[in-house]
């Protein structure tokens, strides 16, 4: 027996934003210049292999520059870099403009003061209705430091408090 259910899409989006998720910027070289986008659904997901994951918009006109690419780095982001998630969510090209970053020897984007960086290459893309589920087998992972990390929650960033 199948039940049909719907779910109003907003309601299904604030009932989701409840849930508060960490921030990340996917980062690769589209050629020379850097290409990334801002996700909130990166998980750790396997240890054997190491794989992680994260789920982009179908619509996105980032992923394709990334999934060519064929590698990716996951920079964990800090609680003081939202003017990095602004600027690299915004539409066209010109997301990386005043965003520090070097290049690893991975040949990938790493952001300046992310908390965390870890080096992938794409291991597979799975599609999952209006997103692709993607998995990357971790090669090269680093802590660089122990600020607090940037959350998003109800629609706005913020940053995680300890309690009494």
């Amino acid at each position: 027996m199948t039940i049909s259910t719907t779910i109003d899409p907003a309601e299904f989006r604030k009932v989701l934003g409840s849930y508060p998720t960490g921030v990340c910027v996917i980062t690769a070289l589209d050629g020379e210049k850097p290409a990334g986008m801002v996700v909130g659904s990166f998980t750790s997901v396997s240890l054997d292999p190491p794989l992680v994951g994260f789920f982009p918009d179908k619509s996105s006109s980032s992923w394709p520059l990334i999934e060519a690419h064929g590698h990716f780095a996951v920079n964990v982001m800090g609680s003081d870099q939202q003017d990095v998630c602004r600027s690299v969510s915004a539409k066209g090209a010109e997301k990386f403009v005043g965003v520090d970053y070097v290049v690893s020897d991975h040949n990938l984007p790493v952001i300046a003061g992310s908390i965390a960086t870890i080096e992938c290459k794409l291991y597979s893309v799975t599609e999952a209705g209006d997103h692709w589920f993607v998995l990357g087998e971790v090669l090269r992972m680093e802590t660089t430091s122990e600020d607090a990390p940037m959350l998003f929650h109800r629609g706005r960033y913020g940053s995680f408090a300890e309690g009494a």
